[in-house]
């Protein structure tokens, strides 16, 4: 005699959201079939016939019937399994945790198998602990603090530029893309296809290089490009010339600059001053990043310079120019969003995680010593 099926019932909240489940594209398939197990119980259904309408077996649709009679509809999620418990000693954890700080001597990191080895674990172990506990020895990110006493207060200027441009100017962040490389591939790549990734060899021929002196307008987006063959402070001084002609004659210029000294020759300086609606602010000693004009730099390294195979300096150009028109027909503006604030207590974090570095490092070479 079979065994007389359990009756279930749902509420109407209960109903609503188990149809929502069956029809939502994204729920799991395995969560589809159980809440339709719970929807053809609740309708008085046996398992046989339930087990029959979504081609499974009568034990699953009483497992999962039996479940949400127990728990509801925290019932469509499996049970927790804890599994076999853990082999590892104590020690040896303790050992690839704390030491993966202390690299062996020779060497700048540990690797999971040098790990491993040393630990007396597994490099599969070693890797799980340290994945657990967030730790990446295998990464390395850069970093440069600015030391320029007056960091703040340029800092300040440019950010304010930003957030509150000045009523009836032009913002415009200057820069020299130098050595830009026309390189040819020796051979040609694969292009992209389905299954496989675009490929490039990885020798080349050099066919000379081009400066490329670019004006990004903060407030449209567009660019003002000058190439040139040098960066000196004569190119400088040329481009700055193409800015006055192109600048609305009853506007002030504001423009965002780094230190490099051509930007600084006393000859330039002298033709700025004879033109006071033009106003330089220089960003801090080592923070080129609060110029805009590098972030369409590597826009322009990534689309066109890098993965780009040219016969000649002409070649180059030609591919710079095409990308810059059209670029300009529908220019993609770098809104300054980042609160300054919130930059500046990240940076005195970074120099007192840095003073507290050095000092490590000379209490532990005193030692040696």
């Amino acid at each position: 005699m079979a065994r007389p099926k359990l009756s279930l019932t749902l509420s109407a909240e209960q109903r609503s959201e188990l149809k929502r489940l069956v029809n939502a594209p994204s729920t799991p398939q395995k969560i589809v079939r159980r809440a339709r197990i719970a929807l053809l119980a609740a309708e008085g259904e046996d398992n046989q016939a339930i087990a029959a309408a979504l081609h499974t077996s009568h034990v699953t649709v009483g497992l999962w019937r039996q479940r949400i009679l127990d728990l509801g509809l925290a019932g469509l999620d499996e049970a927790f399994r804890p599994g076999r418990p853990s082999q590892l000693q104590p020690a040896q954890m303790n050992k690839a945790l704390t030491d993966v700080v202390r690299p062996p001597k020779g060497r700048a990191r540990w690797s999971c198998r040098t790990m491993a080895q040393h630990s007396g674990l597994s490099h599969s172990a070693v890797q799980r602990l340290w994945a657990a506990n967030d730790l990446k020895p295998h990464l390395t990110r850069t970093f440069k603090l600015s030391n320029d006493p007056r960091f703040e207060a340029k800092f300040w200027d440019i950010i304010g530029l930003y957030l509150d441009p000045p009523a009836r100017a032009v913002i415009l962040c200057c820069n020299e893309k130098s050595q830009c490389q026309a390189l040819q591939r020796s051979q040609p790549g694969l292009p992209l296809g389905q299954g496989h990734i675009a490929t490039r060899t990885h020798d080349y021929y050099r066919h000379g290089t081009v400066t490329l002196f670019a004006a990004l307008n903060y407030l449209n987006g567009k660019i003002l490009a000058e190439r040139a063959s040098r960066h000196r402070h004569q190119e400088w001084l040329k481009f700055l010339q193409r800015i006055e002609k192109d600048a609305p004659s009853d506007v002030e210029v504001h423009l965002i600059l780094d230190n490099y000294a051509t930007h600084k020759h006393p000859k330039v300086l002298r033709w700025l001053a004879k033109r006071p609606r033009f106003h330089l602010h220089f960003t801090p000693t080592s923070a080129s990043w609060l110029n805009l004009v590098e972030r369409f730099f590597r826009d322009l390294s990534q689309d066109v310079v890098l993965p780009g195979s040219f016969e000649s300096v002409k070649e180059l150009v030609q591919a710079i120019w095409d990308y810059l028109a059209e670029r300009n027909l529908k220019p993609k503006r770098y809104e300054w969003r980042a609160q300054g604030q919130a930059i500046l207590e990240k940076i005195q974090r970074a120099r007192k995680a840095l003073a507290q570095q050095l000092t490590i490092n000379k209490v532990s070479s005193e030692t040696l010593h």
